[in-house]
């Protein structure tokens, strides 16, 4: 959602990022969750907490070395470090101005091995295990465009 606040000369960039530009880039996650906590009435209480963790914190890593605010192990929402792991996969798994894509078993591997950053290794059992379900959602959606 915060991306919407992102200069598309950052956002569409097709090359690496300088250190100014990644820093705006990475404002994404606490500008999503100002507005989310702007839309007032919409939505109950619970879905807006977790709306909101999920916005800010999606980019937090396990060890604390993600952002914005360098939260750790369990400190991080669970529902963002579900989305996280998803976010990755998705990134990897498909072309952006920046990169091509990687084969899915290239991204499960690279997740896997912490090539992406360290994620719960709970959730990380749980990846592993339901590495056909992701496949089969990319090649899905892959079928539908």
């Amino acid at each position: 959602m915060g991306k919407i606040a992102i200069p598309d000369n950052i956002l569409l960039k097709p090359g690496k990022l300088t250190p100014e530009e990644f820093e705006c880039m990475k404002s994404h996650t606490t500008r999503g969750s100002e507005i989310l906590q702007n839309i007032k009435d919409v939505w109950d209480e619970e879905y807006s907490r977790v709306s909101y963790e999920i916005c800010r914190h999606h980019h937090e890593k396990y060890d604390g070395r993600g952002y914005p605010d360098g939260l750790a192990g369990d400190a991080i929402p669970i529902s963002a470090q579900i989305v996280s792991i998803a976010d990755v996969y998705d990134a990897l798994v498909n072309e952006r101005v920046y990169k091509d894509a990687f084969s899915k078993e290239q991204a499960f591997h690279m997740i896997i091995n912490g090539e992406c950053g360290m994620f719960n290794p709970k959730l990380l059992e749980c990846f592993r295990r339901e590495r056909k379900a992701f496949e089969e959602l990319k090649t899905r959606y892959d079928s539908m465009a």
